[in-house]
């Protein structure tokens, strides 16, 4: 009996594309991932690694013949990569939910037109809609966040009445942003679900997420959400999911108000770093389902078996290693990061819970 073995093509090489690397070689499938950047986490664990920039046609063309399918481990991919290699091999997720989570006028409107609720939200161009925005809402804070290339708390400002409206705008150094409400919210929660080719769905429970200088710190699993808040933010998840028609895994990120109440914050269209706890307290991690779900396998199911704590390893963290190879129950994971600097994930180690 000969048993097929198919190669998936990965764009990105950093530790999500790294830790997806590692789940296919579980199921027996063989990874090649596309990266501008050579020593990259993920080259480090695959057979088969191309380093060449994102617009570069021919090389993308050999990349995408080797492979049988493709997909990617971050959402700054230009669509039109994702738009040009369709053109040759299936790409998951598609570029229509790329291109709507990579803006972040786009995405909200986008949840907002499926009825996923959001703190208030507009758009600016110039610092002539800051002021409108402020005065029409009654304004005394927002959170102003370019539209493009914001994560971990970059491209963004806490603007205050009566702060510089010329030096907030000025800093930001863009020609759109959104203005957002500032939320009063209890704590933060994300959930993941994977979707397959047959439309089959399975939803993580979500977590609750603790942050550090914007960057997350520490996931909790089983999180404090009421059992109803849980089974709704389940449901917006899957709404989301079959509005982009989604194949692969994605992640919402929610508020959890003072008054109980559900507030998307963002979507990522990948795995996600606050699903790291997966590998070691589920069955089936959130890394195995997005590899299952882009290659044509059915979805696992995503019951956890333990209760987890997520610890992120960022900058000079790494400097705990030695308490936590000393820990109980501690999974370490690293990603083959030499350089520790402020603010980058060096690794992150899951603690299960008795």
């Amino acid at each position: 009996m000969k048993v097929e073995s198919k190669v998936l093509g990965i764009l990105g090489g950093g530790q999500l594309g790294r830790m997806s690397a590692m789940a296919a070689a579980r199921l027996g499938i063989t990874t090649h991932i596309y990266c501008p950047e050579e020593a990259c986490p993920a080259s480090l664990v695959t057979p088969y690694f191309t380093c060449a920039e994102y617009t570069d046609k021919e090389a993308l063309t050999k990349f995408a013949n080797s492979v049988d399918v493709i997909s990617y481990e971050f959402e700054n991919i230009p669509v039109e990569t994702i738009e040009f290699l369709t053109s040759i091999k299936p790409v998951y997720p598609d570029s229509k939910l790329l291109e709507v989570s990579q803006n972040r006028l786009k995405e909200k409107d986008f949840l907002n037109s499926i009825g996923v609720l959001t703190a208030p939200w507009a758009p600016a161009r110039s610092v002539e809609d800051i002021a409108t925005t402020f005065g029409k809402w009654g304004l005394n804070e927002a959170i102003i966040k370019t539209t493009r290339f914001g994560y971990d708390g970059k491209g963004q400002i806490f603007h205050r009445d009566g702060d510089d409206i010329s030096s907030s705008w000025a800093s930001l150094n863009t020609d759109e942003a959104v203005i957002e409400g500032v939320i009063d919210f209890d704590y933060e929660v994300s959930i993941i679900i994977a979707r397959d080719l047959q439309g089959q769905m399975a939803v993580y429970p979500p977590v609750m997420n603790e942050h550090k200088n914007h960057i997350l710190d520490k996931t909790h699993y089983p999180s404090p959400l009421p059992e109803s808040l849980a089974i709704e933010a389940a449901e917006m998840a899957r709404k989301i999911a079959d509005a982009v028609d989604l194949v692969g895994v994605l992640a919402l990120e929610l508020f959890v108000t003072k008054d109980g109440k559900l507030l998307a914050n963002e979507i990522a269209p990948r795995t996600h770093n606050s699903g790291h706890w997966t590998i070691d307290a589920c069955a089936v991690s959130q890394f195995e389902n997005h590899v299952r779900c882009v290659t044509g396998l059915p979805v696992g199911a995503p019951e956890p078996i333990i209760a987890a704590e997520m610890h992120n390893l960022i900058g000079d963290d790494i400097q705990k290693l030695d308490d936590y190879l000393k820990t109980p129950r501690a999974h370490i994971h690293l990603y083959g990061k030499t350089e520790a600097r402020e603010g980058r994930k060096m690794g992150h180690v899951t603690i299960l819970k008795k």
